[in-house]
């Protein structure tokens, strides 16, 4: 008896998937079949799908943001830096 191996599924594919499902054009049942999948799983990737849609949106705003926040955070290590080397000079110099 051979064992089966779980399948694995692109994420491409499983937006194609869920998309179709979306679109209410065939019934989940239909798209199982068609895709030979379990109708659970294509309601799971269609709720999936649904709930994160208003992500694919976010991300010029997040990129940015991280960019903004990237750069704060390397003045933030200049100053720190340059703080430092004049706190050892002041040190040496006092003794």
């Amino acid at each position: 008896m051979m064992k089966k191996t779980r399948r694995r599924f692109s994420s491409d594919f499983k937006a194609k998937v869920a998309m179709e499902a979306s679109k209410e054009r065939m019934t989940i049942e239909e798209l199982s079949k068609k895709y030979d999948l379990h109708p659970n799983q294509v309601g799971e990737w269609k709720k999936a799908f649904q709930a994160n849609a208003g992500k694919v949106f976010q991300v010029d705003i997040s990129t940015k943001e991280d960019r903004d926040k990237d750069k704060l955070i390397d003045e933030l290590y200049k100053q720190i830096g340059q703080l430092k080397v004049d706190n050892d000079w002041l040190k040496k110099k006092l003794l």
